[in-house]
């Protein structure tokens, strides 16, 4: 009777701790839930829960803490300040395999938010485990341990080497060639975070024979993996020519160029829930490098279709991109806006509406001009100017638009992509013929080409063909002269005649 009375105590003891643990895991899903929680002392009370003789109480406890620590760096801090990652690292050898993800999912969470957490995640002697996941045979684990080495690699060149160093390099790429569709993602994801700072890291993946893998996949027809695979491929080429010419000796063309017309739905699905609103609020309201993936997130969904593009002129898009064209002072920004206007402006106008008259509206086009013409702006700069105005002008059908352009002071080049496309409108617009000659369009292009060793003339002619001769005539700078020359002969003929 005594031992049944005991046992009964002890059962209820574990059933409250079962419970304990369980809501508190299940009630820091909510943010709101954090703050109260961590006033309480959860995480004291968590730490001796994760050396719980009960595998599913470690396992929640570990899955608490993760969510905590997933919060905010301060929470993360807390984590490491309390000693907990040594009991996590340790278990995390030792327990099955619900346990080493809800372990892995912990260290992540800590990692994540900066270099120095993910150093003290190192620091706990977690490398070592987390590469021994690689070889479990549960998908889940590998993903687990995978996406934490990613983050870790993410942030900086030297913690990259140290997950090097310790041997993960070559798991990852057979993490790659699993048949799980999320372990092979988030295996790529980490080669490409590992891969990106510097030509020697690349390298390493490289010796491992990445490429070779990643290469084919290229083909998926899973977007995400796609995404990935091009990703990590991309942070490999970049570093240097012979790097690339490993990329591209892996048969890579042209099967990647498929995946410029690969159905990505992800777009039309932001813009059917608003998204799009939500990326200009997101542009507008913020700056520096904060603005840029708002800003190349706009103009990857432009970039797709008109339609697209229209939806991101309709949520008002354009003013805050000008303005960062303007304010910005870095030119990798002012690079990333140019690109975006482009893909804004440069689809073809189909009756309405004219996504390229929108661009010009703006005025931004002789900020372009500007900074394109502007010795100071870097090369990337420059050539990303010139494409986005070579692909809004080339599209502007808007006659007033491209009349404004002409009274301007433009770059030869950049005038000549004007004056042919006025051609073009001028010869299916006879209406707007009159129009042009009003403005002083017509005698403006005149001077052009009569200018000293003008290359405008080809252009120009173009454009007199929309006219009667009379009238191209008449406009000549050097008509006033011939008529001068023609009363002189006259009374020469004249005087001599008398």
């Amino acid at each position: 009777m005594a031992t049944r009375a005991v046992l009964q105590t002890f059962e209820k003891y574990q059933k409250e701790r079962v419970a304990f643990v369980t809501a508190v895991a299940e009630m820091a899903k909510n943010p709101q839930n954090i703050e109260a929680l961590q006033q309480a002392g959860a995480m004291a009370l968590l730490r001796p829960l994760l050396l719980d003789n009960v595998p599913s109480i470690q396992q929640s406890a570990a899955m608490a803490l993760g969510r905590l620590a997933n919060y905010s760096d301060d929470l993360a801090e807390a984590v490491v300040q309390n000693e907990i990652l040594p009991q996590l690292v340790y278990s995390l050898s030792e327990q099955n395999r619900f346990y080493k993800q809800a372990a892995a999912f912990c260290l992540r969470a800590v990692a994540k938010h900066s270099p120095e957490l993910a150093q003290a995640v190192i620091d706990s002697g977690s490398l070592d485990s987390l590469v021994t996941c690689l070889e479990e045979f549960d998908p889940g684990v590998k993903e687990a341990a995978a996406w934490t080495l990613g983050y870790i690699a993410g942030h900086n060149a030297e913690l990259a080497q140290q997950i090097v160093d310790a041997g993960a390099v070559p798991l990852l790429v057979l993490c790659v060639q699993e048949p799980e569709l999320s372990v092979k993602r988030i295996a790529a994801s980490a080669l490409s975070d590992i891969s990106k700072h510097t030509p020697e890291l690349a390298q390493a993946v490289v010796d491992a024979g990445a490429v070779a893998y990643l290469a084919p996949l290229i083909i998926s027809q899973d977007a995400k993996l796609k995404r990935q695979v091009c990703c990590a491929l991309s942070q490999i080429a970049k570093h240097s020519v012979d790097l690339a010419e490993v990329v591209v000796g892996a048969e890579i063309f042209p099967k990647i160029l498929t995946c410029l017309k690969f159905p990505d739905e992800f777009c039309k699905l932001v813009v059917g829930n608003g998204g799009v609103g939500s990326l200009v609020d997101y542009v507008a309201e913020s700056c520096g490098n904060n603005r840029l993936p708002g800003i190349m997130a706009l103009g990857y969904i432009a970039a797709f279709s008109e339609t697209l593009a229209l939806s991101v002129i309709a949520e008002k898009a354009l003013p805050p991109l000008v303005q960062a064209m303007n304010e910005e002072t870095e030119d990798h920004l002012r690079s990333a806006t140019a690109w975006t206007l482009g893909q804004i402006g440069r689809h073809p106008h189909q009756t309405m509406p004219d996504h390229a008259k929108a661009v010009a509206d703006t005025g931004v086009l002789m900020t372009l001009v500007n900074m394109e013409a502007d010795s100071m702006s870097s090369d990337d700069l420059r050539t990303k100017c010139r494409r986005a105005l070579k692909s809004i002008i080339g599209k502007l059908t808007h006659l007033p638009a491209l009349d404004a352009l002409v009274h301007r002071n433009l770059p030869e080049a950049v005038m000549k992509m004007v004056l042919e496309q006025v051609g073009k409108v001028l010869a299916n617009d006879p209406a707007g013929r009159a129009q042009f000659v009003h403005s002083g369009g017509l005698a403006a292009v005149q001077l052009m080409a009569e200018a000293p060793g003008s290359k405008l003339r080809e252009a120009v002619e173009i454009i007199n063909s929309s006219y009667p001769e009379e009238i191209v005539k008449y406009y000549s700078p050097s008509y006033s002269q011939q008529l001068l020359e023609k009363l002189e002969t006259m009374a020469t003929s004249s005087a001599t005649a008398y």
